[in-house]
This record gives structure tokens, C-alpha cells and sequence, in this order.
């Protein structure tokens, strides 16, 4: 007969049993004999003879396998778990490797089980040689690699659609870029024209635009301009910065007031916590009955100067002093200039993206606009395409040490084929 006393009793003592006896039974845990921790180790344990023919193994590996000890040992080789392809890897790497450096370690392989499924470990095996420092046998380790393995395929399936998206971003930024250019530029009776865009990553959409089209009878309109940043927001602003330009333009074809439309619908739409700009110069086209060739008025909103290339050989910056960039403030000062092309001329407009890409030859500094005007002055006289081609070459001289997109427009008024010749 039980009485609640003694349960009482037996309670209390549970509950203040001695720590001693808990520590007496962790003793005895680490005392397990070697034979205990080798046979249910936490990976898979195999010794062979030198042929391979498997001596011993642990109780993990047959429990990973399914495979009774007595259906190994003495039975198989170690090469009859692999499967095909692990097969021929051990016969032409592994073995031989082996056998000439006495270890091996850290190789994928999977092994068969008994129900034919396969087994993904990592495998390390070493030569034990006797006293005599004659190998014995080959003792192997085996890891179960099932968690790695998938993580791996894992891992690599993702590798695989970034790379898909990558390239899909590619292709979309390269489509949304050409809808951002026009495709030809028009033909002008008297001219030659030519121009280069220059993408500095493939990964970002640039901010760089530029167009020549026709207005009055015989009157051309054309600009090239740079939004700030980058991405699709920069994309949505020179998708708004042309089509705004070409109809200011056919609105009032005056350069400084096409400019200040741009200015007030920029600003308009951009006044916000994210405001957005751009540098861009606009011109007007006419050809010059009385001199020949042409005459062209410029407006610049806060744009690098044109470079103007003689018939002569000279070149020089046409100066736009006073002009702001387009949609900082509400009324820009824009502040216009004309000039002549007389035949043999050639005039380049550019973006920053020119002048700030980084040259090797100066260790990483800056090209500048020193540099852009030695390049013209040894390169002139020249023609729309002569110019360009050597920009496109120059630019290429930079390699990665151009950050950020070029734009670049050439208009050359050519000789008379008479003087050509000459």
C-alpha cells in the first residue's frame, strides 16, 4: 500500500537528486568504446584492401545505403557502390591519385543504395601502410552531401535566372534605348551628318539624346542633351526632353524659346523631392545664300561647347556663356550664339560623358576639354564621319575608364567637289 508521505518522500528526493549522479552519467557517454564510435559515427566509415574489396564498415554507411554488413564485406568493392559515372572518375582520377600521393580528399561522388536511389557524399580516402611502410589498406570517409547538394543545385538554379533576367534586362534597356534615339538621322541638302552613342553599361538605360529634323522649308532643327542619372526614370525624362523639343520647336523655332519650354515643362513636372534636369543645346539650321554653307544659332542650357573644326585647320569652342541647366529654376537664363559654316567646317556636339571619361594615359584623370581641343585641332579639317570615327576609337582607347554614356553629332558642310580634289 502506497501512502502519500512516501510520495511525497520520493519526490523531494528526484527533486534534489545529486549532481554528482548527472555527471556520472555524462562520464560514462564519453567512455563508449572505440568500436561504439566508430560503428555509429556520424558519417559513413569503409576500410578496403588495395583492390578495393571492402574489409569493414560502419553501421551508418550500411543504414544510408540499406545494405546488410554481410552484402558488403568480403563481396563488394568500393568502386560496385558508385554509380556509372562515379565509376569511371574513380578508375581514371581517383584510384590513381591514391595511389600515388596516399590521400585524396573532398571528392563529390554518389554511391548507390540498395534500392537503386542514389546517395549524394564527399568522400576522403587514405593509404595506411604498415611498420614496414608497405600499404595495407584504404581507409575511407564518407559525408552525407544530400543537404549540400541540394542547396548547391539550388544555388545554381537561381544563378541561372538571374542570368535570364539579366540578359532580358538587357535586351529590354537596349529596345528602350533605340525608342530614345531616332533611327536615321534626316538627310539636309548640303550637309553631312553623322553621329555615336556610346553605351557605358549595358545594365542601366542612359540619359544622352540627340536629333536632327526638319522644320520650315528649309530650315532644320537639332539638339543633344544629357539628363541626370540613370534607369528608368531618367528614360521617362529624355522620352519627355525630345518630344518636347521637336514640338517647341515647330511651335517656335527661336533656340532660346524652345529651351524655355523644356525648362518649364521640366520643371513643372519635376519641382518635387525628386527633381530632375539636364544640360542640352539646341540649333537652328538655315543654309546661307549669300556666303555658301550654313548658318546655325545655337542656345545652350547649361551644355559643354560645341567644338567648331575649320576648313583651315583651326578649332576652337564656340562660346554659349550664360546658359542655365534645363528645369532647376522656374525662369533660365538662356543665352544664344550664331555662326557661319563655311565649307570644309565641321562642328561637334557632345555630352560630358566624353570629356569626364578616365584615361589610362594620365593615370585615371579625367580627358577634359583641353584634351578635346588638342584632339580637334590635330584633327582638323575633317568631315562628319572622319570625326566620329575618331571619337569612336578614342573612346574605345578609355575601355572601362568611360562611366558614363556619350553622345556625340557632327555636321560638316562639304567642299565643292572642285576644291575636294584638290
Amino acid at each position: 500500500m502506497c501512502r502519500a508521505g512516501d510520495q511525497g518522500g520520493k519526490q523531494v528526493r528526484a527533486e534534489h537528486q545529486d549532481p554528482g549522479d548527472e555527471r556520472a552519467r555524462f562520464s560514462a557517454l564519453l567512455e563508449d568504446s572505440a568500436e561504439e564510435l566508430y560503428d555509429h559515427a556520424p558519417c559513413g566509415y569503409l576500410s578496403t584492401l588495395l583492390d578495393g574489396q571492402i574489409a569493414k564498415v560502419n553501421t551508418t554507411l550500411l543504414d544510408w545505403l540499406g545494405y546488410k554488413r554481410e552484402e558488403l564485406v568480403g563481396r563488394k568493392r568500393f568502386a560496385d557502390l558508385l554509380t556509372v559515372g562515379g565509376r569511371l572518375y574513380h578508375e581514371t582520377h581517383f584510384s590513381p591519385l591514391l595511389h600515388m600521393q596516399g590521400e585524396v580528399k573532398g571528392i563529390a561522388l554518389d554511391l548507390k543504395a540498395a534500392d537503386g536511389s542514389r546517395l549524394p557524399v564527399m568522400v576522403t580516402s587514405t593509404v595506411k601502410s604498415g611498420v614496414d611502410g608497405q600499404p595495407l589498406l584504404i581507409r575511407t570517409t564518407v559525408f552525407d552531401a544530400r543537404d549540400r547538394r541540394a542547396y548547391e543545385t539550388e544555388l545554381l538554379r537561381a544563378r541561372k535566372e538571374a542570368d535570364l533576367e539579366r540578359d532580358r534586362l538587357k535586351d529590354l534597356n537596349t529596345t528602350l534605348q533605340k525608342t530614345l534615339l531616332p533611327p536615321v538621322l534626316v538627310n539636309v541638302p548640303g550637309l553631312d551628318v553623322s553621329a555615336h552613342y556610346h553605351i557605358a553599361s549595358v545594365d542601366e538605360v542612359g540619359g544622352d539624346f540627340y536629333d536632327l529634323f526638319p522644320l520650315t522649308a528649309g530650315t532644320w532643327g537639332l539638339f543633344l542633351g544629357d539628363v541626370c542619372g540613370k534607369g528608368a526614370v531618367a528614360a521617362a525624362v529624355t522620352s519627355l526632353a525630345r518630344y518636347t523639343l521637336r514640338a517647341a520647336a515647330v511651335y517656335d523655332p527661336d533656340p532660346a524659346a524652345v529651351l524655355a519650354n523644356l525648362n518649364t515643362v521640366l520643371n513643372h513636372e519635376y519641382n518635387g523631392t525628386d527633381p530632375r534636369f539636364c544640360t542640352v543645346v539646341f540649333g537652328l539650321l538655315t543654309p546661307d545664300e549669300d556666303r555658301g554653307g550654313f548658318r546655325i544659332t545655337l542656345a545652350s542650357g547649361g551644355h559643354p561647347p560645341a567644338l567648331l573644326m575649320r576648313a583651315d585647320g583651326t578649332a576652337d569652342f564656340l562660346p554659349t556663356p550664360g546658359g542655365q541647366l534645363i528645369g532647376v529654376l522656374p525662369d533660365a537664363h538662356i543665352a544664344t550664339t550664331t555662326v557661319h559654316l563655311a565649307p570644309g567646317d565641321t562642328l561637334l556636339l557632345h555630352t560630358d560623358g566624353l570629356t569626364e571619361a578616365h584615361t589610362a594615359a594620365t593615370g585615371g584623370e579625367r580627358y577634359g576639354d583641353d584634351a578635346l581641343l588638342d584632339f580637334g585641332r590635330d584633327l582638323a579639317p575633317t568631315t562628319a564621319s572622319g570625326v566620329i570615327d575618331a571619337i569612336r576609337d578614342l573612346l574605345d582607347t578609355f575601355g572601362t575608364g568611360v562611366d558614363d554614356d556619350t553622345a556625340v553629332l557632327a555636321i560638316h558642310v562639304p567642299r565643292p567637289p572642285s576644291e575636294e580634289q584638290k
